[in-house]
């Protein structure tokens, strides 16, 4: 549902965006008219498949879930994001209806960029369509190296990169223990990375096993950063 909020400055949010953070003020206050703050409560719904695609979203808050279903039902989720990141693009710009699912992950706000807005914006100035396609083209980036994963490295490994895939260098060279929060159901990171949610919670025991990592709820502590990393290559 649209919301309206006083207290949010879209032209400042832009700037900080890296999409949209080379444009004039001028620009980004030309932009800002075709943006609508959209709240999403847990589970709701974004995009559904077959849906058509008047603008695309960026997350400002929360998590949404993009994803598709077989004719069985059976969900596979293509990418998980979050606040700054964005999704739909390229749906706009081919005029098509949705591909995929959305659904909001938890309670999210949601900023949308009018399809109109950008079309004019591109007509105004074409340096404009530059940004949009860098954004496009870190998305197709994103999915060459899931494609990459998929086939050429196993379960095991994929869980491992996906454990450390947000730990520092420097990190890695330290003893100390590392804590990784799982912000999504760990059915929803299998499906993401592929695996079953049996053979990703095997994994886990696996690892904790060999005293790698150690296990609570949502919150794995990372024991041994660099044996954790090498550990998928044996």
């Amino acid at each position: 549902m649209k919301t309206n909020s006083e207290s949010f400055d879209v032209q400042r949010y832009l700037a900080v965006m890296p999409m949209f953070g080379d444009l004039s003020d001028e620009e980004r206050a030309r932009l800002s008219t075709g943006c609508q703050l959209k709240r999403y409560a847990r589970g709701e719904m974004v995009l559904c498949h077959g849906d058509l695609c008047d603008a695309f979203y960026v997350v400002i808050v929360g998590q949404a879930k993009l994803f598709m279903l077989a004719p069985t039902g059976q969900e596979k989720v293509i990418e998980i994001v979050g606040p700054g990141q964005s999704f739909a693009e390229a749906i706009v710009f081919l005029d098509i209806p949705s591909p995929i699912n959305v659904q909001s992950l938890s309670d999210s706000l949601l900023l949308s960029v009018s399809k109109k807005t950008v079309f004019t914006e591109i007509e105004l100035d074409h340096r404009f369509s530059l940004h949009m396609l860098a954004g496009i083209s870190r998305r197709l980036h994103g999915l060459v190296q899931d494609v990459e994963g998929y086939a050429l490295r196993s379960g095991m490994q994929r869980m491992i990169g996906f454990l450390l895939r947000d730990v520092e260098q420097d990190a890695q060279r330290q003893a100390g223990v590392v804590t990784v929060s799982l912000l999504v159901s760990k059915a929803t990171i299998a499906s993401r990375l592929s695996l079953t949610p049996e053979y990703f919670s095997r994994v886990l025991h696996e690892l904790e096993a060999e005293h790698l990592i150690e296990v609570d709820k949502r919150e794995i502590r990372i024991l041994d950063v660099q044996r954790l990393a090498g550990y998928g290559s044996q």
